[in-house]
């Protein structure tokens, strides 16, 4: 096994491992074997891709992050000397990273229990075990921190001097440790409190709570600070204590602004203990974080069987064939049960549900209730279809992925059928629930007037998924990735779909302004869903069509 960089940077701080009553040699030897294994490549055998991708793909979609970073976060060093500002908003986008990366990509890791069998048995103690699984995820974490925040860390040097570049590097070691550990926590009481099926599920509704949590607390970061005469000012309120991007930008005022505030020096205080104590509560409950991971291995089959008439019935609806049916029931099942595929996509759907609302709430700021519910702001529900391109690139993916040879040895008459009731067990299954509830409460504040415009809406949202399967999955049978493939170079072709909604969006506002406009505009989208769906899924597909 390689002896990897990053094992060797952790060399030199074994000695706090072993004070904190953690076996570093075990603790080294496990993550060098997670780090390998993640580095190697996935077997291709079951996998008919003609890309074969090797190597960490995590590694290589680094440079993506250095891109966001030099976008997102360079502009604020050159905006002055308000740091509880600028630092505050820079933090925000950062801890925003950290936490849906956390909640999307690494919750899977962190509450990973398949080597339990093997590394149980061993006579290793619970808290090195733990240790492991956290330093395994820091360790990308910091390389993910690090390449979104490595140029903006080096441009610093120049705009805010050596003491700013300091300030900064600590703050962000400190962030990394605090959303690892946030995390851990969240997971930790959910599991104090349930177990079984149920627990299962409450972590799919955590990861969307969470989700909406994040932005929420980003847009209180930004309404923290008043706007005048262009110029931002910033009166301390009791609750700002509850946000820790505030927490980081008030160090840069206290040590370069000379700020000597009660309020600078508690905020500040708080942004480099709480991280601390939070790493060191985290360390004693380490081995009940293990034991409670049992309940993740409780018995599935005590459980209730569920009804899958609505299944049935959505079927029956939607699909034409019987083997489309099974199909749809099939993809129904893994969308509802793998937990990997629900861990990937929940949080999706937290922003789906928010993203309209805080749009919303930001206009009703600048304009009267009576001018918003009357005006075309409800056009902000087209931000609820940015979550379709990512979840139709997540549905080739799966734990299971090896059992796709099913596809290939099932006596399948069409093969389109097999995508095509994945795409309509998805619209149902995800997104539909979503846009109802959305729909419900947009009518509720702007009247059974917009009800053309939410038709128009969900048949955008259907065109947008055929769209995306296009772009991102085209000719892959769904199910058939592994989830270490998430992060490649589709992230780029989410983005240009996400584009592709802008351009609906500005197609739907021009038609609302034409006498009879949406009527047509209507039309065009029903006739063009119908010629695109049987292009894109034909009655029947070349055999070699679908890989």
């Amino acid at each position: 096994m390689n002896d990897f960089n990053s094992l060797r940077i952790l060399d030199r701080f074994k000695g706090l491992f072993w004070k904190s009553g953690i076996d570093y040699e075990i603790m080294r030897k496990i993550i060098q074997l997670k780090l390998t294994m993640d580095g190697r490549r996935m077997p291709t055998i079951f996998n008919g891709s003609k890309v074969k991708k090797e190597g960490n793909q995590f590694l290589k979609s680094l440079w993506m992050y250095a891109l966001y970073g030099l976008i997102l976060l360079t502009p604020f060093l050159f905006l002055g000397t308000q740091y509880i500002f600028l630092i505050s908003i820079m933090f925000s986008l950062l801890m925003f990273i950290l936490m849906t990366s956390m909640i999307s990509d690494f919750s899977a890791v962190l509450l990973d229990i398949r080597d339990k069998n093997i590394l149980h048995t061993k006579p290793i103690n619970t808290k090195t075990l733990n240790a492991a699984k956290v330093v395994h995820i820091l360790i990308y974490i910091f390389l993910l921190i690090g390449s979104f925040v490595g140029i903006p860390l080096i441009i610093s040097i120049f705009t805010g001097g050596i003491g700013f570049f300091f300030i900064f590097l600590i703050e962000i070691v400190l962030t990394s440790c605090l959303a690892v550990v946030l995390t851990a926590f969240v997971y930790l009481f959910i599991l104090r409190f349930f177990s079984g099926e149920k627990l299962k599920d409450i972590i799919n509704y955590v990861q969307i709570l969470l989700t909406i949590g994040i932005m929420v607390s980003y847009q209180l970061v930004a309404r923290s600070f008043e706007i005048i005469n262009l110029t931002k000012s910033y009166t301390f309120e009791w609750w700002h204590l509850l946000l820790p991007p505030i927490w980081y930008g008030a160090p840069f005022e206290l040590f370069l602004n000379k700020d000597y505030s009660a309020h600078i020096i508690f905020l500040s205080i708080l942004a480099f203990l709480a991280p601390i104590i939070a790493i060191l509560l985290y360390i004693r409950l380490m081995p009940s974080f293990e034991r409670n991971l049992a309940k993740l291995l409780s018995d599935s089959t005590t459980r209730k069987k569920k009804s899958r008439k609505l299944d049935k019935l959505w079927a029956k609806i939607l699909c034409r064939s019987v083997e489309e049916q099974n199909f749809y029931r099939f993809s129904s099942l893994m969308m509802k049960q793998e937990r990997e595929i629900k861990l990937k996509i929940y949080p999706q759907l937290g922003f789906a549900i928010i993203f309209p609302f805080i749009f919303l709430f930001n206009e009703v700021r600048f304009r009267s209730f009576d001018e918003v519910v009357n005006g075309n702001i409800y056009m902000v529900i087209y931000f609820s279809l940015i979550m379709i391109p990512t979840v139709v690139h997540m549905l080739q993916f799966s734990g299971t992925y090896k059992g796709h040879w099913i596809f290939l040895a099932a006596p399948v008459q069409n093969k389109a059928s097999i995508y095509g009731a994945t795409l309509k067990a998805c619209m149902v299954n995800f997104f539909i629930p979503i846009f109802v509830l959305l729909s419900i409460l947009f009518v509720w504040l702007f009247s059974i007037r917009i009800l053309p415009d939410l038709f128009i809406v969900l048949l955008v949202a259907i065109v947008i998924t055929l769209i995306s399967y296009k772009m991102l999955n085209r000719d892959v049978y769904p199910f058939s990735n592994s989830h270490e493939h998430t992060q490649d170079a589709s992230t780029f072709k989410v983005l240009a779909s996400m584009v592709v909604i802008g351009i609906f969006v500005l197609v739907h506002i021009i038609a609302s302004k034409i006498p009879y406009g949406l009527y047509g505009y209507m039309t065009i989208l029903l006739i063009g869903i119908i010629i695109g769906w049987k292009a894109v899924f034909p009655t029947q597909l070349k055999k070699e069509g679908i890989r």
